[in-house]
This record gives C-alpha cells, structure tokens and sequence, in this order.
C-alpha cells in the first residue's frame, strides 16, 4: 500500500491528497495516517509546500465527514443499517451512536485524532441523532487540523524513517495522547506544590493605618 500512496502523491500530488483524505473521512476505507506521514516526507524534500498540505489535506477530510453528517441526517436510518451491514460495521455503529449521545462535541474531536476507527461512524451517528450541524463543524475542523498537522509534521521530522512510522501509525496518536497527560499532570502539580502563598496580593497603594 506504501507503494501505491507513494505513486499517487508523486503523480497528482496535492489532489489526490485532497481526494484521498475526503473518501477516507467519508469512510473508504484508505490508510489516511500513512498518506500524511507520505505528504509530510515529502514536504521534507521540498516536493509539496507544507501550508498547502496542511490546508488541503484538512479541508478533504472536513469535506468527507461532513458527508458522512448528511447521509447520516438526510438518510433514511435503515438506509444506513443497510450500509452498515454490507461493510460489516455494526458493532462500530453502536459504539458511534453511544459515543454521540455521551459525549457529543468531545466525542466529535477525539474521534478524529485519538480514536480515529470510529470517526466516519461518528459522522453518520452524529447526523442520525439530530446532533447540531454548528457544533458538529466546529468539533470536526479542530480536531480534523490537529490530526492533519500531527502526522504531517512526524513525517516531515522523520522523513527518513517514513517505514517504521507507517508500522507505529495505529499507536502514534496514544503515544501523543500521553505526552499531553504527562504535561497536563506535571502542570497540575506545580500549581498544587506552589501553594496559595505563592499568590502575590495586589497593591492598593493606601498605607495601612495602625491602630491606636
């Protein structure tokens, strides 16, 4: 699959990033990790510009799960057990549906970075629930863009090492995802370690009077 991505990119570049990352979001299923990874390498050897990935290959997938969103809404809800079963999704689709009614705009954005083999399934689910389109576009686009630069960037770093980072692709994102608990506690404790002393009392400017 290496391969074919690579020839694609070489052969269209930017469009078929675009394309590619829009079926994917839409649910085709495309390694969509790997071809950022691709784009970032090639960002490093100058091939494609880097603000032209970062915004196409953000705007295909935001693109692809707002398709998921309308054939969710706009469907018929057996139209989309129909699909679901041909593609043997069922058990993805519950998850989906769960997900949305829990968790809604924070199931939205970590769906599309963290636990990215549920995104398209939250697209549908979100659609289907009447979950708000406004919400739905904003959650999407934040966690859509951090994705996009995510492994784009690990490309770019590393683009001699495209192989080995395509086999980690599946675990990348919970190695960030801890990196930002790590930061988060460590930020945490140094608020609790300095203690309320640490808080400077504003400056009045009156002299205190002393008591008679």
């Amino acid at each position: 699959m290496t391969e074919q991505l690579l020839a694609l990119l070489s052969l269209y570049g930017l469009p078929a990033l675009f394309g590619l990352l829009a079926v994917a979001a839409a649910g085709v299923p495309v390694p969509s990790a790997l071809l950022l990874i691709l784009a970032g390498s090639f960002v490093a050897q100058g091939e494609l510009s880097l603000w032209a990935v970062l915004v196409l290959g953000s705007a295909g997938a935001i693109l692809g799960d707002q398709i998921g969103y309308g054939v969710g809404h706009w469907g018929s809800r057996s139209l989309v057990r129909r699909i679901t079963r041909r593609v043997h999704g069922d058990a993805y689709l519950k998850r989906a549906e769960a997900l949305t009614k829990r968790w809604g705009g924070a199931g939205v954005f970590f769906s599309r970075w963290l636990v990215t083999p549920l995104g398209p399934w939250l697209n549908l689910t979100s659609g289907m629930t009447g979950y708000s389109w406004p919400r739905f576009l904003l959650w999407d686009v934040l966690g859509e863009v951090l994705w996009v630069v995510l492994y784009v960037m690990l490309g770019k770093l590393f683009s001699d090492r495209v192989q080995e980072l395509s086999d980690l692709a599946g675990n990348l994102t919970w190695v960030v995802a801890g990196v930002l608990a790590i930061i988060v506690l460590g930020w945490k404790l140094r608020q609790y370690f300095r203690g309320p002393g640490a808080v400077a009392e504003p400056e009045t400017g009156v002299a205190a009077r002393t008591p008679a």
